[in-house]
C-alpha cells in the first residue's frame, strides 16, 4: 500500500480485535448474537406497526422508522467484521468502505434528529392531548421523518465528501469498520477543514437536539406531576422514561465518541464505543420500548397466533 489518497488505495484492512486475541471470539459471538437480536426484534416492531391498525399512530411511525434505521445502521457496521472474522480476511474494497462510512454517518446523523422529534412528539401528546390529532396528523408526521431521513443523509454527505478526498498513509484501519475518525487518523496531510466540518455538525446533531429533548421533556414533567390520575400518570411516565432511556443510551456513546477533546487519544476505547453504539443501542431500542407496552405484546400475540405453530410463543407472552 502506498501513499496517496483514495484512489490509489483499493483495499483496506481492519485491525479489528486481534490485539485481544483471548476475548476476540468472545466479541464475535456476542456481536453476532446482539445483530440477530437486533434483526428479530427491529422486524417485528416494523411488521407489527404496519399489520396492526391500532399501532397506526404517530408514535409508532416514529418507532418503526427508528428500527428500519438501527437495521440499516447495525447491518453496515456489523455484517462486515461478523463475515470478516468467518473468512479471516479482514479486508474491505475502497467503495466499501465508502459505503460502510457514508451509511453509518447518515443512520446515525438521522437518529439524533428523529430522537428529537420523538420528544416533540411526546410533548405534543402529553402537554396538547386534545389538539395532538390535529398537530400530529399524518401528513406532518410524513414531514417530520422525511426531515430527518434528509437532514442525516445530507449531512453524511458533506462529512464523508472531504474524506474520501484525503491523502492516507497506507490502508490499515485500527479499527472494526470504517469508522470517520479511525480514517482520519490514518491522514497524512492536513485535516483540519475536516475536522472542522466534522465539530459543526457534530453540534448541530448532538448538543443541539438533546437541548430539545431537555426542554421537551421539562415541560412533560411539569404537567404529568399535574395528572391527577394514578394511572395517568403512570402511563405517561412509563411511556416517557422508555424515550429518555435510548436517548440517554444514544445520546451518551455518541458525545463520547465525537465530542471528546482531541487531546484524548483513545482509539482503542472508541472501538469498544463504537460496538456498543453499533450493536448493544439498537439492540435495546426494540426491546425498551416493547418490553412494559401492553400495546406492543397485543399486537405480537395477534401476529404470531396468525401462526398455528407458534401457540407456544404466545403463552410465553401471556
Amino acid at each position: 500500500m502506498v501513499l496517496g489518497n483514495w484512489t490509489s488505495v483499493t483495499v483496506f484492512f481492519f485491525l479489528g480485535f486481534s490485539q485481544y486475541p483471548r476475548i476476540e471470539v468472545t466479541i464475535f459471538v456476542l456481536s453476532l448474537l446482539m445483530y440477530l437480536i437486533t434483526l428479530l426484534g427491529n422486524t417485528i416492531l416494523i411488521s407489527i406497526t404496519i399489520l396492526d391498525s391500532h399501532l397506526h399512530t404517530p408514535m409508532y411511525f416514529f418507532l418503526s422508522n427508528l428500527s428500519f434505521l438501527d437495521i440499516w445502521y447495525t447491518s453496515s457496521a456489523l455484517t462486515p467484521m461478523l463475515a470478516n472474522f468467518v473468512s479471516g480476511k479482514n479486508t474491505i474494497s475502497f467503495l466499501g468502505c465508502a459505503s460502510q462510512m457514508y451509511i453509518s454517518l447518515a443512520m446515525g446523523s438521522t437518529e439524533c434528529v428523529l430522537l428529537s422529534m420523538m420528544a416533540y412528539d411526546r410533548y405534543v401528546a402529553i402537554c396538547n392531548p386534545l389538539r395532538y390529532p390535529i398537530i400530529m396528523n399524518r401528513k406532518v408526521c410524513v414531514q417530520i421523518a422525511g426531515s430527518s431521513w434528509v437532514t442525516g443523509c445530507l449531512t453524511a454527505l458533506v462529512e464523508t465528501g472531504p474524506v474520501i478526498h484525503l491523502s492516507l498513509c497506507g490502508g490499515i484501519i485500527n479499527h472494526f469498520t470504517c469508522e470517520i475518525l479511525a480514517l482520519l487518523k490514518m491522514a497524512c496531510g492536513d485535516t483540519f477543514m475536516v475536522q472542522v466540518i466534522m465539530l459543526v455538525i457534530s453540534i448541530l446533531l448532538l448538543p443541539l437536539p438533546m437541548l430539545l429533548i431537555c426542554v421537551s421533556y421539562a415541560s412533560i414533567l411539569s404537567n404529568i406531576l399535574k395528572i391527577s390520575s394514578v394511572d395517568g400518570r403512570s402511563k405517561a411516565f412509563s411511556t416517557c422514561a422508555a424515550h429518555l432511556t435510548v436517548v440517554v443510551l444514544f445520546y451518551g456513546t455518541a458525545l463520547s465518541m465525537y465530542l471528546k477533546p482531541s487531546s484524548v487519544n483513545s482509539q482503542e476505547i472508541d472501538k469498544f464505543m463504537a460496538l456498543i453504539y453499533a450493536g448493544l443501542t439498537p439492540m435495546l431500542n426494540p426491546i425498551i420500548y416493547s418490553l412494559r407496552n401492553k400495546e406492543v405484546k397485543v399486537a405480537v400475540k395477534k401476529l404470531l397466533m396468525r401462526n398455528p405453530i407458534s401457540s407456544i410463543l404466545t403463552s410465553v407472552l401471556k
